[in-house]
């Protein structure tokens, strides 16, 4: 196979890059309590020892503490991107500097680079696999199905993978045991809702310096991210209007007191679009067409098929970069449709892309650490296919994070676990 170089074999300077990588990631770990306290657990421990774990994930300084968190507990890691803009090179660096660590993940690299990095992970035979979006489970069971034999299982991040894998499941594609760490309660409820709402919101407004007061932001799609973004935008004194395929999640945004409509319609009225559908083909030409001068038009999903650009690039009589991270289509009536990152995961693509706070990746980041560590100790008590998080997992990381923010909480007593464990207790 042909496979990408590590990423210190392609940089000038890598001492640099290093030293700003390890910067971030300091600055990092301070703010993540959780992993910190597993990292001295798996440090002690060494509960990875023995496996290589293989990892594409969006490669900046959060994912840079899960990925040594890892490889302190024993294992060969080797790790690669998820999307060729959200790379953060010098972390890149950083990480393959570790002796446990190899990293092929680099910024900006077009599609036939991008899954040359991936093929390179893939080549150290990984026992678990660690994936955001579903790429890297997929090329496996595509490509080097021979491997699967060897893995015990994965983990997957993003609603988008998850998509992927359920299908995978149904069709009895999916042939080694993953873990759905993006539908557990302490990824949905604080990373979807609070990690998108705040991060995609934060990262529209620096790459374009505009104000939400006032505006009209259209959130495609009512899931936990659209949730999140509507959420935060109507905190900045936005007007929201949401559209939805899901009737009950329709109904739910009307009764948050949210406007609904279809995208026909919404597209007539909003200043900015953020998508979070997971789906194709969300914004299209008969869109583009209706739309006011000047939108601002954002991904919040993980791939970059939510706006169909072919055809906004069909109709624009001009194109060029307006800011950085802003490319100004121009259509035939003088309109301009404004469309940032590329139509990638702008929390993440954008050139001020930090992706989501510190805290929250915590949380989402010690589910994942925990679930690696399940499968490496009881892997083999899961059959293949896709699994739900173990509530116990979900609910040690919760503690572990009250215990670090110095939160207690009450417990049921045994009189009251004996009642809600009865159905013989009446009027």
């Amino acid at each position: 196979m042909d496979t990408a170089a590590p990423i210190s074999d392609r940089l000038d300077d890598v001492d640099e890059h290093v030293e700003e990588g390890r910067r971030k990631m300091d600055w990092a770990l301070e703010h993540m309590p959780i992993l910190t306290a597993l990292r001295e657990q798996f440090e002690a421990g060494e509960p990875l020892a023995d496996h290589r774990v293989g990892m594409a994930l969006h490669v900046e300084a959060k994912t840079a503490v899960l990925v040594e968190t890892l490889a302190d507990a024993g294992a060969e890691v080797a790790v690669t991107g998820c999307n060729p803009l959200s790379t953060h090179d010098d972390v890149s660096a950083a990480l393959d500097a570790h002796e446990n660590i190899t990293s092929y993940a680099k910024r900006g690299v077009d599609d036939e680079a991008y899954y040359e990095a991936m093929d390179a992970v893939i080549a150290h035979e990984p026992t678990i696999t660690v994936d955001d979006g579903g790429d890297l489970v997929f090329r496996i069971h595509q490509e080097y199905p021979e491997l699967i034999e060897d893995i015990v299982g994965g983990t997957e991040e993003t609603t988008t993978g998850v998509h992927r894998l359920r299908a995978m499941d149904q069709e009895g594609a999916l042939e080694y045991p993953m873990f759905n760490v993006n539908d557990t309660p302490m990824k949905h409820l604080f990373d979807n809702v609070h990690g998108t709402g705040e991060s995609a919101l934060a990262n529209i407004a620096m790459t374009t310096n505009l104000s939400w007061a006032g505006k009209t932001v259209v959130v495609s799609g009512y899931g936990y991210c659209g949730r999140g973004v509507a959420k935060k935008a109507a905190g900045q004194n936005a007007n929201v209007v949401v559209t939805e395929v899901d009737s009950r999640r329709a109904l739910e945004a009307h009764m948050e007191g949210y406007e609904v409509m279809p995208m026909d319609e919404a597209a007539k009225v909003g200043d900015v679009f953020v998508t979070t559908t997971g789906n194709r083909d969300v914004i299209t030409e008969k869109h583009f067409e209706v739309m006011q001068d000047g939108v601002v038009l954002a991904n919040a999903g993980h791939f970059d098929v939510e706006i169909n650009l072919d055809q906004l690039s069909e109709l624009a009589v001009n194109e060029r970069e307006a800011r950085e991270g802003v490319r100004e289509y121009e259509l035939h009536d003088g309109s301009r449709v404004n469309v940032l990152a590329e139509g990638r995961l702008v929390n993440l693509a954008s050139p001020v892309a930090l992706g989501h706070p510190v805290e929250v990746m915590d949380q989402s980041f010690g589910v994942q650490a925990v679930c690696v560590r399940e499968l490496a100790e009881r892997g083999d008590e899961y059959d293949a296919g896709l699994h739900g998080v173990p509530d116990e997992l979900d609910r040690e990381v919760a503690e572990t994070k009250l215990d670090a923010e110095g939160i207690e909480h009450d417990v049921l007593s045994t009189q009251q676990e004996e009642y809600m464990g009865s159905w013989r207790h009446g009027t």
